[in-house]
């Protein structure tokens, strides 16, 4: 592709508005995922037996939760940019982020024997509900900006 046409097709790309949601959401996702790390790294630390399967789970549940909150209000005001009822959009928000969450102690259960519990898991398990999130948010969630 010539440098032009590439222009060309990069301009139109990103002239969508989905497109440019979803470039929006993996940003939010991004910082989302940093706080999830953080507060995972962080709970492995205080929490004893952190590597067996128990405690992992709640680890991962709190931590993921906690990069879900973050994400609810900077994709509602920067992503989705909603005005909707912030109760509703929560709630919705948060059952998809439970959904995510159940997605992702699935994969955790799935690759643990192979990873381990510990940041490799923590990883891929989270990885895997990135484009659930996205469109059960933009769909359902946010469904009044579409």
């Amino acid at each position: 592709m010539s440098g032009a046409v590439q222009s060309d097709f990069l301009s139109t790309l990103t002239a969508r508005r989905g497109v440019r949601q979803f470039v929006k959401f993996a940003i939010v996702g991004a910082s989302g995922f940093a706080v999830n790390l953080i507060v995972f790294t962080a709970l492995q630390r205080i929490v004893p037996n952190h590597d067996q399967a128990g405690p992992y789970m709640v680890i991962y549940s709190l931590a993921f939760l906690a990069g879900g909150v973050s994400n609810y209000f900077f994709n509602r005001a920067w992503t989705f940019r909603s005005t909707g009822h912030v109760g509703k959009e929560g709630a919705a928000f948060l059952s998809v982020s439970v959904l995510a969450l159940g997605v992702g102690l699935i994969v955790s259960a799935l690759v643990a024997p192979f990873l381990g519990h510990g940041h490799r898991t923590w990883f891929v398990a989270t990885v895997a509900g990135i484009f659930v999130n996205f469109f059960v948010n933009k769909y359902w969630t946010f469904r009044s900006v579409l």
